[in-house]
């Protein structure tokens, strides 16, 4: 996917890291997991992308776990902002996305 030729790694800090762990139950080694799984489908967030673009994922952790990432690209390393479990809406686009695409 073009977006991510680039990238380098990822940017953490420790506030995310502890806001996804005590909201979502979101550990920062599975939204790192999740980049690196297929298939992911992959969005802009433009809602949300008003002071820098922001995009949102969909994929699995290595244990099959489901999750909605929303994300921004800052240089050459992903920051995750929010890292959840897939609403049910989601994981219905989720499988129709990868179904019609296994590529995506």
């Amino acid at each position: 996917m073009k977006l991510f030729t680039r990238i380098e790694g990822f940017d953490w800090d420790s506030w995310n890291i502890s806001k996804n762990k005590e909201k979502h139950n979101v550990d920062f080694s599975e939204c790192e997991e999740t980049f690196l799984n297929s298939p992911i489908v992959v969005g802009e967030d433009e809602k949300h992308s008003i002071s820098e673009e922001r995009h949102y994922m969909l994929g699995k952790t290595d244990s099959g776990r489901l999750l909605f990432i929303v994300f921004t690209i800052r240089k050459d390393k992903i920051r995750v902002i929010s890292a959840r479990d897939m609403s049910k809406k989601e994981r219905g686009v989720y499988y129709e996305q990868t179904e019609k695409n296994t590529e995506v």
